[in-house]
Formats: C-alpha cells, sequence, structure tokens
C-alpha cells in the first residue's frame, strides 16, 4: 500500500469543515475517502428515545474513539473498513454500515477530533476551522431543522444548554493541537488552495 495522507478537519458545530471536506473529495475524487467522527458516537440501544434526546452528544465521551482509531489504521494497511452510521432522529447508531475503502488520502472530519491525544497521532495533517459563533449557530439552526428534523426550540435549547459549553470546554481549546487554522472555512479560498496542493503532491507522489 502506498503512503497514506490522514488529514483531520476540526472546528466548532457549523463552521464550514464539510465544505473543505466536499471541495476536496470533488478536485480528488478516488483517491480521497472521507470518514466522519459524527457516526461514531456510541450506541444507546437500551435507552428509551426520550433519555436518549437528553444525552450530552457535544462531550468527547459521547464518541466511541477507540473503533474509529482502529478503522484509521486498518485504512492506513489497506483494508476496507465498515464504518457505522447514526441516524440524528432517533439518537442512536442504526444497524446499517457505510464502506470505506482505503485511498491515498484519508479525510477525518468532526468537531473534537483534536481533543483525542491517539487520534492526533493517526494525522499527518490536523486543520481546524475557525468561523464565528454567530455564523455557526445560524447554520446549525438551518441545518438541524431541514435536513434533521428538528424543532427549532429543541436546536436552539440544546445550543444553549451543552453546544456552546462544550464548545468553549472542549473544542475550542483543541484548537491549539492544530497545525492549520483556517478562518472562515471553504470560503477562504487561499488556504484552500494551500490544502489542496499540498494534497495533490502527496497523490502525484504515491
Amino acid at each position: 500500500m502506498a503512503d497514506v495522507m490522514v488529514i483531520g478537519i476540526a472546528g466548532g458545530t457549523g463552521s464550514g469543515k464539510t465544505t473543505i471536506t466536499r471541495r476536496l473529495v470533488e478536485r480528488f475524487g478516488q483517491d480521497v475517502s472521507v470518514i466522519y467522527y459524527d457516526n461514531y458516537y456510541k450506541a444507546h440501544h437500551s435507552m428509551s428515545y426520550e433519555e436518549r434526546t437528553h444525552l450530552n452528544y457535544d462531550h468527547p465521551d459521547a464518541f466511541d474513539t477507540e473503533l474509529l482509531v482502529k478503522a484509521l489504521r486498518d485504512l492506513k494497511r489497506g483494508r476496507t473498513v465498515q464504518c457505522p452510521v447514526y441516524d440524528y432522529s432517533i439518537h442512536d447508531r442504526t444497524e446499517q454500515t457505510i464502506t470505506v475503502r482505503p485511498a491515498k488520502v484519508i479525510i477525518v472530519e468532526g468537531i473534537l477530533i483534536f481533543q483525542s491525544r491517539e487520534l492526533c497521532r493517526q494525522m499527518d495533517i490536523k486543520i481546524y476551522v475557525d468561523t464565528d459563533a454567530d455564523v455557526r449557530i445560524l447554520r446549525r439552526i438551518v441545518r438541524d431543522v431541514r435536513d434533521r428534523g428538528r424543532s427549532l426550540e429543541s436546536v436552539v435549547n440544546q445550543y444553549l444548554t451543552t453546544v456552546k459549553p462544550m464548545h468553549e470546554q472542549f473544542v475550542e481549546p483543541s484548537k491549539r493541537n492544530a497545525d492549520i487554522i483556517i478562518p472562515e472555512g471553504g470560503h477562504n479560498q487561499v488556504a484552500l488552495e494551500m490544502v489542496m496542493e499540498r494534497v495533490r503532491a502527496h497523490i502525484e507522489r504515491n
């Protein structure tokens, strides 16, 4: 297996992580595979829906980080992995999986990926997307109401009670583990071109 480059893309909710990920996939196609930290929320099949709605999904303990680390190690060794699938509408992991194939570049995307020392060790480039809080909350409201079937009241309540405090406690401090900080995410064309050039050089070498 050729040398694999692992790129971590972190940042607060609604910061523009997915835009950067999408642009890289559009540019490099089959040479890039993506794995989302959000799919590695722990399963809570034994809890009722009501109980699951009260869990703190913005705390590092909400994630099955060990499973993601194992998946990254397997991908680096050229092995295909089965990634779990998380359903936001039921607040639980489903029985489905997504096949993630080895590639020259693996992108790991998620709000808290730089919080884990073990995850950071798996990454060659760590990018933190830095976007103003008011922009991020507006994007989150639109996304959760439109795409995830949430009520406006529940999104705002979750933001104030867990998302904002957890961002301040865990996500923002993890920025110091980044190699590159990109203000305004996918709209920062200069930074995006620099990242793409680094990725292009790696792919051509391998």
